[in-house]
């Protein structure tokens, strides 16, 4: 069923509603058109200010109390560019017609009026404001989702710890992270908690995806992640049954890749396991910077019962462990170049003695100055934890 155009004719003349009536009353049984009828401009404007459903206006230039030359100026205060004035004058009124155009009339028709014509003039007007009410729609769509996904990314940064420094009574170690989405909301994520008072636990993963599904998803990893590790000690274990958790929870596309790691503040002892994910780097407290041993291990989602390795290293006071996700290594500069590896290492060695935060603020600057005006199309993640040793 086609929608109600409603058409207001303003006009002086009752010879002209009757003729309206009769010519378009197939249209009007059939409640394609619904007319409304004024006899002057104030009419039509008190009319336009009740039902406001009126996009289409046929109006008479010469009436009386107001024209309809001053009836399209006064339409500019409704300020709806989906309101389209049709004029109608006398033949060879060239200089009315010429002003009403400039005034903003989308068309004209001249009198005496040809019905045939007049019903072309009324149906392709009515596809154009029908074209311009789509496109309101579009807008109120968007900006409703951009104020959706606004929400999003403000909830997604209060999950993500924001607040830094962090466990400051504790001064055996200190940790940093930030995040940046490449759109509103990212599927890149990280945490961090103290298990007891003499073990932190850290993570950082990548869902697969972008945007608000990957936003959810990554949310619910992230639950299971702390959830399981503040249970279960071994790194292994915890990824082990965070994976069998997730395979239900995934479709065909999604899956997320984690390093998780378990840090002993009180003897430096660090325990991690490795889901996929980009390997951390160890900077020691001379400067020196080697990857960790990959220890294997499965994407998390996909491979029910997928084994996972414990590998544990010993950390002496000033090492850093600088773990990332593969928006860093794999952000591309304006001639399609990576960053790659090898630039984290450089960077990293530069570094020594600077504090956490600097080193991980350092590394997006290094990032950004890499990529120039490139898109980004993946989220860029550092989350860096420094065992300091026992001070008292």
């Amino acid at each position: 069923m086609a929608l109600l155009q409603k058409i207001l004719v303003v006009d002086d003349e009752p010879d002209l509603q009757m003729l309206m009536m009769q010519r378009f009353r197939q249209k009007i049984r059939a409640k394609e058109y619904e007319f409304f009828f004024a006899e002057n401009g104030q009419e039509a404007l008190d009319m336009l200010s009740e039902f406001q459903e009126i996009s289409l206006i046929l109006s008479d230039i010469n009436m009386p109390k107001m024209d309809g030359l001053t009836l399209l100026n006064e339409l500019q205060q409704f300020e709806r560019k989906d309101i389209k004035a049709i004029m109608v004058s006398a033949y060879g009124d060239l200089e009315n017609i010429r002003t009403a155009m400039n005034c903003g009339a989308y068309d004209f028709v001249t009198k005496p009026i040809d019905f045939k014509d007049l019903e072309t003039t009324i149906e392709k007007t009515l596809r154009e404001i029908e074209r311009i009410q789509q496109s309101k729609d579009l807008e109120r769509q968007l900006t409703s989702l951009t104020y959706d996904l606004d929400m999003a990314a403000r909830i997604q940064q209060k999950i993500l710890k924001q607040d830094f420094p962090v466990y400051q009574e504790d001064p055996r170690f200190d940790i940093y992270a930030h995040m940046i989405a490449a759109k509103h909301v990212g599927g890149d994520f990280y945490d961090f908690f103290k298990i007891d008072d003499d073990h932190l636990a850290f993570f950082i993963g990548d869902v697969a995806g972008k945007g608000i599904p990957a936003a959810i998803y990554m949310a619910v990893c992230r639950t299971m992640l702390k959830s399981i590790g503040s249970e279960v000690i071994d790194p292994a274990e915890c990824i082990f049954k965070v994976n069998n958790m997730l395979i239900p929870e995934s479709d065909i596309t999604t899956f997320v890749t984690v390093f998780y790691a378990l840090l002993n503040i009180k003897t430096g002892e660090l325990s991690y396991c490795n889901g996929g994910h980009n390997l951390p780097y160890l900077q020691t407290a001379k400067g020196e910077v080697s990857e960790l041993k990959d220890v294997g291990g499965l994407l998390l989602g996909k491979f029910e019962d997928a084994p996972y390795e414990k590998h544990t290293i010993q950390l002496n006071p000033g090492d850093t462990v600088v773990t990332f996700t593969d928006g860093v290594t794999e952000a591309e500069d304006e001639g399609d170049g990576f960053f790659d590896e090898y630039r984290v290492v450089e960077y990293l060695e530069k570094t020594a003695g600077k504090s956490i935060n600097s080193k991980v603020k350092g590394l997006f600057l290094e990032v950004m100055k890499f990529a120039g005006s490139a898109q980004q199309s993946d989220d860029i993640t550092v989350l860096a934890a420094t065992y300091e040793g026992d001070k008292s």
